[in-house]
């Protein structure tokens, strides 16, 4: 298949904001009237399909929900059945749902166990029947949302109800509030007005000594007697090695072990890794699962342009990105506070240098922050390759188990 378009994605939230799945879509490849093509979204899903599903691990996004948008075209083929059918809503308009052969399409789907998201449920009479053919609802609040929230919530109470293009976080909690369930959108990227000044708690704290030991090439008999004062943080960066395998036979069972099958550099990656993930903030579930992303897309679009550690180093950069929302402190300060490079320092301040156009590249994936297309042009990375590294990123992620 020639892939030319570059997939986007937004998390679909909780009203805890923890991530249930996600919204993918082409970025830049819409019609006048906001809707992708039948070919496109053809495309789009027999593309996702073959990416996030191996003969060996089946679905490779566990229980991630991921929503598409759709037209009768595409419900019609085949296609959409090659997608899992607990994991995948697909979006249609009130006009769409009312056609005799898409109703009936979507009849057969549902029973199959698909889900179906009805756009712009506001617009649609309470005791419309096309509400008991969907699992979700969608809608988009304006200026009464207070009133709106009450109003959408009481006249659809059986879909799970989705909101979308929030403008702010009291909206957010607003809607939380009033038991609207799920959330689409980038205000996950807006920090939190009232957000508090967290810094380095007292496991971030043991982690930051380890990094900054195994730069150093510490002995590992030292190192183990920093990590002994946290066994849960012993356990869980034992936990993220095996889980994700490296094909060494052998379960790590001991720093001094992992150091001996992985050596310092493979291990500092880890240690950053766990680093992004001891955040404790009711937001930090998203916080990280950016991160892990971030990370884990930039190693894998350097891969083939830089030398191994170099692609290490992005994975870093990608997981670093994130630690002044999770920490509740300007970047400036984290880097204060954590030694790092001068090439993964600039490419977290300005997104300059070395590794800065990729991290930028792992940014313009979500929603649509930035011209993806010239900053895989300026890397050298075609559309395929960039879509192939962000959903094996999201697999990869979710095969951390945050």
């Amino acid at each position: 298949m020639l892939v030319t378009k570059f997939i986007v994605r937004e998390p679909l939230l909780s009203a805890k904001q923890q991530v249930l799945g996600y919204e993918l879509r082409w970025y830049g490849n819409q019609q006048d009237d906001g809707m992708a093509s039948d070919e496109d979204l053809l495309e789009l899903v027999t593309f996702v399909a073959t990416q996030l599903r191996n003969e060996e691990s089946g679905w490779l996004l566990s229980d991630s929900v991921l929503f598409f948008e759709a037209t009768p075209a595409l419900i019609a083929s085949n296609v959409v059945q090659t997608l899992p059918a607990k994991n995948t809503v697909f979006r249609l308009t009130a006009a769409d749902l009312t056609d005799a052969d898409t109703h009936q399409a979507v009849t057969a789907l549902r029973q199959q166990g698909y889900g179906f998201s009805l756009c712009g449920a506001d617009a649609v009479a309470p005791d419309s029947p096309l509400l008991a053919l969907v699992s979700h609802v969608e809608v988009s609040f304006g200026s009464g949302i207070e009133n709106d929230t009450a109003t959408f919530g009481e006249a659809h109470a059986s879909p799970i109800k989705v909101v979308r293009h929030l403008a702010d976080w009291q909206e957010y909690d607003h809607c939380a509030a009033a038991g609207l369930q799920a959330f689409i959108g980038k205000l996950y990227l807006t920090p939190r007005p009232e957000a508090e000044k967290k810094g380095l708690n007292s496991a971030q704290l043991i982690i930051v000594q380890l990094m900054q030991m195994v730069r150093q090439n510490a002995d590992v008999r030292e190192l183990e007697n920093v990590l002994k004062r946290d066994a849960t943080l012993a356990y869980k960066l034992f936990r993220y090695i095996n889980n994700v395998g490296f094909g060494l036979g052998a379960e790590i069972q001991s720093l001094r072990h992992a150091v001996t099958m992985l050596g310092y550099s493979p291990l500092y990656r880890w240690l950053s890794l766990l680093l992004a993930t001891a955040g404790t903030g009711s937001d930090s579930a998203v916080l990280m699962q950016t991160a892990i992303v971030r990370g884990r897309f930039a190693e894998l679009a350097g891969h083939g342009i830089l030398p191994k550690n170099e692609a290490e180093n992005l994975f870093v950069v990608g997981i670093f990105s994130m630690l002044d929302r999770l920490l509740g402190i300007p970047m400036e300060e984290v880097l204060g506070k954590i030694q790092l490079s001068e090439p993964v320092a600039q490419a977290l301040l300005t997104r300059d240098g070395m590794y800065g156009p990729f991290l930028a590249l792992a940014e313009a994936c979500e929603t649509d922050n930035g011209d993806i297309g010239a900053l895989a042009d300026s890397l050298f990375i075609n559309a395929r390759q960039v879509n192939e590294a962000h959903l094996a990123a999201l697999a990869w992620a979710q095969s951390i188990k945050i």
